[in-house]
């Protein structure tokens, strides 16, 4: 038994030690620290394995007590059966039984027959393990990579989620915080102003009653410049929302020009009504054979024969499609129409099909341009919505309907400033084609302002200072501010 002892200052270095110097199956015998070191006693495994069995005595070699005839010294379990010989040929066993049974062999002691003992085989001795045969061992459970690296995907991801979350809640916070803060420090700054210059208060007044947004109103009030007269300002006032109200000069150059024109808008707006007024001024300019009329309101009941009825008063064939390609069918055979004129069916600006109608006009095959019908009667809000809904790819004008039943128009004048749409038409009646005109800024700007004479009752003070510091959040937001034009 060879035990060997290796000593180093730590454990791990001490059985690194007796693993390279007697393998991986070396039996550790003990284990303890001595002067500040480690110090381990082991044992090979073959050792082990030697004293663990027991051991294997060597056959002992018979002594011969019979000899072949010719008298063979060399013993019987020496040497290899004649069958097993290398070299010799094997004999079929009924031949050699037959040889044998003719020529009896003698016992040369006793003078006997002799029967042969044939030799048992020699038993291999068994061989020790040693560390080169021996078995190897185990392998040791292998690190699967791939799962690790989801692990740590996972957890990664995981993480920057978490994170991602909180970060959004604290900006949320600030944002929160930011809001009230500008709020409050509007209110104050507000209040200051009407005190300091309660001109700018009585114009304020003035606008808000009129329709227009609160933002727009702080915005002009905040460039207005300094003066002590209520009427001056509004003047001022006036002045900026006209120059910034797009207009035509003329019809003469839309009804000779020509084209193909789309009236677009919600349910309800006067689409029918007013491309019956336009069919009329165009037959009137240039006569019946040179207009054609399409509708595509097939949905509605009856809805499009109302525009048959217009267009049989006029002389004017109507045409009905159903989807994009009936419409690229239809103009394509009145391209040598000089004006057509569609009426489309109006929907809600929150129906998705509006998306897929503002995309049929536009893959039309031709040159389609949508004219927008406002109504005068909706507020601020509602009439964003529209236009951005019938916005598309770009409007080539807006229509203003039913002026004669909204009580303010500063509404929509607001929209169209901010969104920068060229106002062609507005229209005050259900006549064809008499309720038809073109768009005044003056006229139109001095009616916004005409029916107030109620503003101070339906805003107080305590009111403006809230107004105007929800208007200052949305002021910051609103781009469109940005591009009016002060003169």
């Amino acid at each position: 038994m060879n035990v060997k002892k290796f000593t180093a200052a730590t454990s791990r270095d001490a059985l690194r030690k007796v693993r390279e110097a007697l393998g991986p199956d070396a039996v550790i015998l003990s284990n303890r620290p001595v002067d500040g070191v480690v110090e381990i006693l082991a044992l090979d495994n073959d050792d082990v394995a030697a004293l663990a069995s027991p051991a294997i005595e060597e056959p002992q070699a018979p002594s011969f007590q019979a000899f072949d005839n010719d008298f063979d010294p060399e013993p019987v379990f020496a040497r290899a059966p004649a069958a097993f010989a290398p070299g010799a040929a094997r004999e079929p066993e009924p031949r050699q039984a037959a040889s044998r049974a003719a020529a009896p062999r003698l016992d040369p002691f006793a003078g006997q027959p002799y029967v042969e003992r044939r030799a048992a085989p020699a038993i291999e001795p068994e061989i020790p393990p040693t560390y080169v045969n021996r078995r190897a061992p185990a392998q040791e459970a292998t690190i699967d990579m791939a799962a690790m690296s989801q692990m740590m995907s996972a957890a990664i991801a995981q993480a920057k989620e978490s994170a991602a979350l909180e970060m959004s809640g604290m900006m949320n916070e600030i944002r929160a915080m930011r809001g009230l803060m500008e709020t409050q420090l509007a209110e104050l700054s507000w209040n200051a102003t009407q005190q300091r210059e309660p001109q700018k208060a009585a114009v304020l007044r003035e606008m808000l009653a009129a329709g227009f947004s609160a933002t727009l109103a702080r915005y002009l009030i905040d460039k207005m410049p300094a003066t002590k007269d209520a009427a001056e300002a509004l003047r001022w006032i006036k002045t900026v929302l006209a120059r910034n109200l797009t207009t035509i000069a003329n019809e003469d150059d839309l009804l000779n020009r020509g084209g193909v024109f789309a009236l677009v808008g919600p349910t309800g707006v006067g689409k029918t009504t007013t491309t019956a007024k336009l069919a009329a001024r165009c037959v009137m300019r240039h006569g019946p054979d040179k207009l054609a009329l399409i509708t595509t309101d097939a949905y509605r009941i009856g809805g499009h024969e109302q525009l048959r009825i217009y267009g049989k008063i006029l002389g004017v064939m109507v045409h009905s499609v159903k989807d994009e390609a009936d419409l690229r069918i239809a103009l394509k055979e009145l391209k040598n129409k000089h004006t057509v004129l569609i009426d489309t069916i109006g929907m809600s600006q929150r129906d998705q099909m509006v998306t897929e109608q503002v995309a049929m006009l536009s893959e039309s095959g031709a040159d389609v341009k949508r004219l927008l019908c406002l109504n005068a009667t909706s507020t601020n809000e509602t009439l964003n919505e529209v236009v951005r809904a019938y916005q598309g790819s770009g409007l080539a004008g807006c229509i203003m309907t039913k002026l004669d039943e909204a009580a303010s128009i500063g509404n929509v004048l607001d929209v169209v400033i901010r969104q920068k749409l060229n106002l062609h038409y507005i229209s005050n009646g259900q006549r064809v084609p008499e309720d038809l005109h073109l768009a005044d800024r003056a006229m139109l700007i001095d009616r916004a302002f005409r029916n107030n004479r109620n503003a101070s009752a339906q805003f107080g003070d305590a009111d403006l200072p809230l107004m105007m510091a929800a208007a200052a959040v949305g002021q910051n937001a609103d781009r469109s501010l940005r591009e009016v034009h002060l003169g």
